[in-house]
């Protein structure tokens, strides 16, 4: 069992993110009852894993489930991306290691080679140092269905998959049309994120950051991950889960409706139309 909420691990250090109170913000986020993290071995060069290691120390740990995230397509660059994302994170296991940005069609074949990635990622499973093992990804419902085939060529399931959920994403290149009812098939884990398109959705001022965050909570997720970079959206997020209740299908149209214009070509989610959010894209040396 996870929060319904989850804490975005690329905040506690982006933005000139004081490291002192990025601790504060983790641990408070934790006591609230908060308690899935997100990170990436690439974020922030690593700062990202290291604050929230520090966060974890003095019994914190025991009381989140930690997800981390490797860039690695390769045996060798999974290896060594894994072992430093666990120094960093200051734990001997990993809750959820997922894949990250799948955000090409040669991604799913690179990783199930001879000498990818899995190879890597099952025997970390294998020590103990990985519990669960997913994928994320924002870029194509068609990229998400081509990894989770190939997955299944190789007798292999996904415990979880991440992907954009949104009031606009409905609308174009779909996750939540095209992939969320086969990972409902598989009793999948699933994992939203772009809630607010980083800041993008939220600029055009058409919904409120509550209603964004009860409308991804009211689908079938398993946590919705959500950037909190300080004390005020802390208290944002809090506050949408204890006040949630799963939205009525005509407040759904409703949000829809309002949403439709501006969500017809994607402009507003750029991790689907250009490359700005792609990490990977220019850093191609992170993949192995």
């Amino acid at each position: 069992m996870v929060s319904a909420i989850g804490l975005g691990g690329f905040h506690v250090a982006g933005h000139g993110a004081d490291e002192i109170e990025a601790i504060r913000l983790v641990r408070r986020a934790i006591e609230e009852g908060i308690t899935f993290l997100d990170n990436c071995w690439d974020y922030n060069d690593g700062e990202s894993e290291r604050r929230m290691g520090k966060a974890l120390c003095d019994g914190y740990r025991k009381h989140a489930f930690v997800m981390t995230k490797i860039d690695g397509r390769t045996k060798a660059a999974a290896m060594t991306q894994i072992d430093e994302s666990l120094e960093r994170l200051q734990t001997d296991v990993i809750d959820l290691l997922q894949f990250h940005e799948i955000i090409r069609l040669q991604d799913a074949n690179r990783i199930f080679a001879s000498g990818g990635a899995i190879e890597a990622v099952m025997a970390a499973k294998a020590a103990g140092k990985i519990r669960y093992i997913g994928f994320t990804g924002h870029k194509s419902p068609e990229i998400h269905l081509h990894m989770l085939a190939v997955a299944d060529a190789r007798g292999f399931a996904f415990d979880t998959v991440q992907m954009p959920l949104n009031v606009m994403d409905a609308h174009f290149g779909s996750f939540e049309q095209k992939v969320l009812p086969e990972l409902v098939r598989r009793g999948s884990g699933v994992l939203g994120m772009k809630t607010f398109g980083d800041h993008f959705i939220l600029d055009t001022g058409l919904v409120t950051p509550v209603e964004m965050l009860h409308y991804s909570l009211t689908l079938p997720t398993s946590v919705v991950i959500t950037g909190i970079d300080s004390m005020k959206r802390l208290d944002q997020a809090l506050l949408a889960a204890r006040t949630f209740t799963p939205l009525s299908k005509d407040r759904i149209k409703a949000l829809l409706a309002k949403t439709a214009g501006a969500a017809k070509d994607g402009r507003h989610e750029l991790y689907k139309t250009s490359h700005h959010f792609d990490g990977t894209e220019s850093n191609p040396q992170w993949l192995g």
